[in-house]
């Protein structure tokens, strides 16, 4: 991120394409909660002051003690960067120099891959410290605590709940990382093909060789075909028959039946700016009910509202507006919707109105200032992203699985991208990506990077 070197693997990899990002920082988010609307700043001592305002004192000590028990599980969570691995033997090489700092921690090794539930429930007590726990693990990873490892909460912890902390955010939009990524690949002889859909991987006996586009064309592979595409999605581009090889049942027999986390409803906005309050957060979570639990259908909505912080990224005088259920809306209620039919429009407008009443907690009058609305529903996701049941990424709870990595039982194939780490989003993309870059570069070349950055 903006501070050097971080511990976000994104970060990593621009900095090995040397792509610099001007980065605008922010303190933290609004939170409309059955208890009340509060603004949720990261570091430690606010998040003692919300407990303060709307719990008690005992409330505030189970939170200082949760804090005293992560921070040598966020020690140990951040001592090992993702850049620093690879997939081969010579994991001991590259990633040897960060194994003191691991064992340093070690009694704390075992916990980071266990449900985070079971030091929530050893620890606190509290209600809406568990609600609040339960919501940041559903946010980060797509399940709830007890299916969130320790791992990805102790990262957070040890990222967020630190002195002077600030999040970031890349001046220009998200298109402004991919711009940056565009221009590495190109830098180092890459080439980005658009509108160029991939129809089939191409297998030579249980040899990956290339890809078909839609359009016929065949591209070879000069080394190996690495998919991007959700593990779903990629299994799509490997099709079975009665004479496929072993392999390649092999691959579908253990990943078609991973299980997936539901899709998302949508909300993009073009609102008139006129008169709103100048204090409004960038960002804002809402949930409407905690008994239902953050994962169920119509209860949590995520809102965001870059313009506050980035004024360029809307005409002058106006606001864009990003509303969405994060991964709570079940695919089998559009399975099958004709997107013509009125069936379809008449869904999207019901199913759009939680929404709707989640950005009015904080711009009562917005349907008023509505200049531009789109409404994105599973099938949305599933068109556009190419994403197989328009889903958030594999639903793995910890304890009862574990992510598929790069490698697959097809030679010359590999996978990455949030199907094969955990953390579903960009973190999980990018430390996926450089894992498996570095795994298909020399030890030489991969420990020249780590050099560089650290």
């Amino acid at each position: 991120m903006s501070t050097r070197p971080s511990t976000n693997p994104l970060a990593h990899v621009l900095d090995a394409l040397e792509e610099n990002i001007e980065w605008l920082t922010y303190e933290g988010w609004g939170c409309a909660m059955p208890e009340g609307q509060f603004f949720a700043a990261v570091g430690n001592e606010s998040f003692i002051e919300i407990l303060t305002k709307l719990r008690n004192k005992e409330a505030v000590k189970e939170w200082q003690r949760l804090q005293t028990i992560m921070l040598p599980l966020g020690r140990a969570a951040t001592a090992l960067p993702p850049i620093a691995l690879r997939n081969d033997w010579q994991v001991a090489l590259s990633a040897g120099k960060y194994l003191w700092k691991m064992l340093r921690d070690l009694p704390q090794l075992t916990k980071l891959t266990q449900p985070f539930s079971k030091i929530l429930e050893a620890e606190v007590s509290d209600p809406f410290i568990l609600n609040w726990m339960n919501l940041l693990c559903f946010m980060l990873s797509g399940l709830p605590a007890n299916g969130t490892i320790t791992a990805e909460i102790a990262f957070m912890f040890a990222d967020w709940y630190r002195p002077e902390v600030q999040l970031d955010y890349p001046k220009g939009g998200v298109g402004t990382l991919v711009q940056a990524l565009v221009r590495g690949l190109q830098k180092y002889g890459g080439e980005l093909r658009l509108n160029s859909h991939v129809q089939e991987i191409i297998l030579e006996g249980t040899n990956a060789t290339g890809v078909r586009l839609a359009n016929g064309e065949i591209i070879q592979a000069k080394r190996a075909v690495i998919s991007g595409a959700s593990i779903w999605d990629t299994l799509k581009l490997l099709p079975l028959s009665d004479r496929s090889p072993k392999e390649l049942q092999q691959l579908h027999q253990e990943r078609q039946a991973i299980p997936a986390c539901p899709s998302f409803m949508h909300l993009h906005l073009g609102i008139e700016a006129a008169d709103l309050p100048k204090d409004l957060p960038c960002h804002w979570l809402v949930v409407n009910d905690w008994e239902k639990g953050v994962e169920a259908p119509q209860n949590v909505v995520a809102v965001s509202m870059p313009s506050v912080l980035d004024p360029n990224l809307a005409p002058i005088g106006k606001h864009v507006i990003h509303a969405y259920t994060p991964a709570t809306e079940p695919f089998e209620l559009w399975s099958g919707l004709d997107r013509k039919s009125e069936a379809y429009n008449q869904l999207k407008q019901e199913r759009a109105e939680i929404l709707w009443q989640g950005i009015e907690r904080y711009i009562p009058d917005v349907r008023n200032r509505c200049e531009v609305t789109l409404i994105g529903t599973p099938l949305t996701h599933a068109r556009f992203l190419r994403r197989d049941r328009g889903s958030y990424g594999p639903a793995i709870a910890a304890g009862q699985g574990i992510f598929p990595n790069a490698n697959t039982p097809i030679s010359q194939l590999y996978c990455c991208g949030d199907s094969t780490f955990p953390g579903i989003g960009i973190p999980a993309v990018a430390a996926s990506g450089e894992i498996l870059a570095n795994s298909l570069a020399s030890l030489k070349q991969h420990q020249s990077i780590l050099k560089e950055i650290f």
